[in-house]
């Protein structure tokens, strides 16, 4: 059973968007299966290398977008994102370090990152992008 069940609640209604934003919960997904097999230290390397992967091609289409149809949160926007990607850095670092927690603060801090950021921030964004005749 996956741990998030991607359904249209996650939609901000740009479909390149959802299509990244489906990307991450299948990682999640992937992690939490992982942990539940008891192998979430040896999925974690992959996993970290995917989220890096993630939020550098992610923000950069997000905030792409934002500048291109002048989007006035951009700025506020942005900071989720740099806030995100350094979260992703330090649980790098901790992994690299051998922290064996690492896998538990992870799934929560991107399962609480996805309901905040995403249905919240980004379905505004996805409304304002639906404005301007992007679906």
């Amino acid at each position: 059973m996956a741990f998030i069940d991607w359904n249209d609640t996650y939609s901000v209604g740009v479909t390149h968007i959802d299509n990244q934003h489906k990307q991450l919960v299948r990682i999640i997904n992937e992690l939490h299966d992982a942990m539940g097999a008891g192998k979430g230290k040896e999925v974690m390397g992959k996993v970290l290398f995917e989220l890096i992967q993630y939020v550098n091609t992610h923000f950069k289409t997000e905030e792409e977008y934002m500048v291109k149809f002048g989007y006035s949160d951009y700025d506020s926007h942005r900071y989720e994102h740099e806030k995100l990607t350094d979260e992703v850095k330090r649980f790098h670092e901790d992994f690299k370090s051998g922290n064996a927690i690492v896998t538990i603060q992870i799934m929560n801090f991107l399962r609480n990152w996805l309901l905040d950021h995403i249905l919240v921030k980004d379905k505004k964004f996805g409304k304002f992008l639906n404005e301007k005749g992007l679906n």
